[in-house]
């Protein structure tokens, strides 16, 4: 029987990595907010990979943290690993990557959740939305006990639940991830207030049990031993008391033919080839007999031993992702050198789910059709904890604005990593689950993961997000960042400065025939931190961050120069403003699929419609033309 159970400013839907961020979000704004969960014991888990960051992913969680949310300083904590990938590249794709103790991660950012004073959880199954078909937008959600919670401001972040379905082999039920329930009804709910939903698939790999594994034919990999952190805020980790040695190792192993002819022979029983799977499978993480398939020339496919906590019996198998037979899986597996005795704790499946398709989305995460509604992570067809991190901090914060009636948060591509990912899938479209990647970010010079504070910090500021304390560290990071610039500009060596000669002579480098600025001297590329340090020890009274930064905004300042340059100009495209309503249908010289794809996405400014899938060129010059026409008629001006 329904019945009311209360009136909050915000609900989220989902208590996974994107309904945290959106939750706290919200309650740190001010906004009485209710959190929706299907099972408060999987609060924040990971069903896949026990892991967080790498390339474009580790970005995003420094975007998160510098605008205040919580992912990277609970990451910080449970870390069992850390290390710093592509080292040997430049500092633009550089991306730390954390193995984390999965209990203690979702322990901890429990304990977060239930401490915030605004916050509200409670288990239970969203099974429809309720809307106000007069104002045209939402009021609340009803859950499956018959509980109604109103609230003019929802976030969905229900993940791959909706319609959720196992696939093992032949084996195939209704279920959600590693064993959950899943959200049978909210499908059609959504359907019903006309929303356009896609198929897509995900897929895991089994788990293994340590004491199984022959790690002598495996090969070590450890963490770094200068550690690093997600968060600029001060954080202490729980297993390592201050002792990074303790770090816990993964182990690198390598598929063989065998492996690879047990595939070949199974893939009848392969449901991703018999026909078994509908939905459109992540681009960027193929499963083991997909690798098999289409690399056939391939010798030998990486495979990672992965721990999945500090006290752990469980092994993730990164890199064998699959949803073959179970007895299939058993033969793969010990068909790897190291695995002949191993055996399944769990499983790898595929799963199969509903998500919106982002089209139908502004850039705050509203949908156009419905104020009030927002959704955040993989219901919006990304794949990753971070991307949905990402989403639901950006949702969560909009719907607290909405509610307060403020102007709503957008992150620019030309901001941060969080822009980029946003704006591929509101204006680019998505055929299979969208992954961030490096490569998708034309300022990724600008956008590095070191300087996420100085890009981001104030806008979390602006925007309420940012604590005192935050706000405090962040100001004396800037003013270091900025001093030892300055330092740079002013300080003169002499040509027979000794310690200038040695540093000289110990980087192969070209002694100055004059006096030499620090800053000119920093640009060598053979010159390194180290070497600066040894001419100007007291950089070490410095935020070693901001020093680092200002290194990498020195050495590569005219690379930096020409993508602030693009960016100014795509500014221009930015601030030209698309009213609402404009009549596309009815502008002439526009291209059928660009005015379909105008109509559809009703962009925002014309920098937005230059982003479009299918909007050419052509398209903008008549945009633009039409924009003046309308103008001088407006004005009264003779056109």
């Amino acid at each position: 029987m329904e019945y009311f159970a209360g009136k909050y400013d915000v609900i989220v839907v989902g208590a996974g990595h994107a309904g945290c961020e959106a939750a706290l979000a919200a309650a740190r704004l001010g906004c009485e907010t209710l959190l929706l969960t299907l099972n408060i014991d999987t609060i924040a888990h990971m069903p896949c990979n026990p892991s967080l960051g790498g390339p474009a992913k580790g970005h995003l969680i420094r975007e998160i943290d510098a605008l205040g949310g919580q992912m990277a300083i609970v990451a910080d904590e449970t870390a069992l690993q850390v290390r710093t990938l592509n080292t040997g590249k430049g500092p633009a794709v550089h991306a730390l990557r954390i193995q984390s103790d999965k209990q203690a991660y979702q322990s901890r950012m429990r304990r977060i959740l239930f401490a915030e004073p605004r916050l509200t959880i409670i288990q239970g199954l969203a099974e429809r939305l309720l809307v106000d078909e007069g104002k045209g937008a939402v009021k609340g959600v009803l859950i499956r006990s018959g509980a109604r919670f109103e609230a003019e401001n929802v976030v969905l972040t229900s993940g791959t639940y909706l319609r959720g379905k196992i696939i093992i082999g032949d084996v195939m039920y209704a279920g959600g991830p590693n064993g959950q329930s899943p959200a049978m009804t909210l499908s059609e709910s959504l359907k019903e207030l006309g929303l356009d939903l896609g198929r897509f698939k995900t897929g895991t790999p089994p788990r293994i049990q340590r004491q199984t594994v022959d790690f002598s034919k495996f090969q070590i990999q450890p963490g770094d031993e200068k550690v690093r952190k997600f968060s600029f805020m001060p954080t202490e980790n729980m297993f390592w008391q201050g002792d990074s040695s303790r770090q816990i190792p993964c182990w690198l192993g390598y598929t063989t033919s065998q492996t690879h002819e047990i595939i070949r022979e199974n893939l009848d029983r392969a449901p991703l080839y018999s026909g078994v799977i509908e939905g459109i499978g992540a681009r960027y993480c193929p499963s083991i007999e997909d690798k098999v398939v289409k690399f056939a020339q391939r010798e030998a496919h990486q495979i990672f031993l992965e721990p999945e906590g500090w006290q752990s019996d469980e092994l993730y198998v990164s890199g064998l992702s699959t949803s073959m037979p179970e007895d299939v899986q058993v033969r793969v597996l010990q068909s790897v050198p190291g695995l002949e005795k191993t055996s399944i704790l769990r499983p790898g499946y595929a799963i199969e789910y509903d998500y919106v398709k982002p089209y139908q989305l502004s850039l705050n995460l509203e949908v156009r059709q419905w104020p009030g509604l927002f959704t955040a992570g993989q219901l919006n067809g990304t794949s990753g904890y971070e991307e949905a991190a990402a989403q639901g901090l950006v949702a969560g914060i909009n719907a607290a604005l909405r509610a307060a009636g403020k102007e709503p948060f957008t992150v620019r591509r030309s901001e941060g990593y969080l822009g980029v990912l946003i704006d591929d899938l509101v204006n680019k479209g998505i055929k299979d689950p969208y992954r961030l990647l490096t490569s998708r970010a034309e300022y990724r010079l600008v956008l590095r993961q070191d300087n996420a504070d100085l890009r981001l910090t104030e806008k979390g500021r602006a925007a309420g997000l940012v604590s005192e304390e935050r706000w405090t560290l962040f100001q004396e990071k800037a003013r270091d960042f900025q001093d030892v610039k300055e330092l740079w500009e002013k300080t003169v060596f002499s040509p027979q400065n000794e310690d200038l000669l040695a540093v000289m002579a110990e980087a192969d480098s070209t002694p100055a025939r004059g006096g030499i600025r620090a800053v000119e001297l920093i640009r060598r590329p053979e010159i390194n931190l180290t070497h600066i340090f040894k001419l100007l020890p007291r950089l070490g009274d410095f935020n070693r961050e901001a020093v680092e930064e200002a290194e990498v905004e020195t050495k590569y300042a005219g690379y930096i120069a020409r993508q602030l340059a693009d960016i100014e100009r795509c500014s221009k495209l930015e601030a030209t403003v698309l009213p609402e309503g404009i009549p596309y249908e009815d502008i002439r010289g526009l291209s059928t699929e660009g005015r379909q794809c105008l109509r559809d996405i009703r962009p925002a400014n014309v920098g937005q419609a230059s982003r479009i899938t299918g909007v050419t060129p052509a398209d903008i010059s008549v945009l633009l033309v039409f924009l003046e026409q309308r103008r001088r008629r407006r004005s009264g001006d003779n056109v």
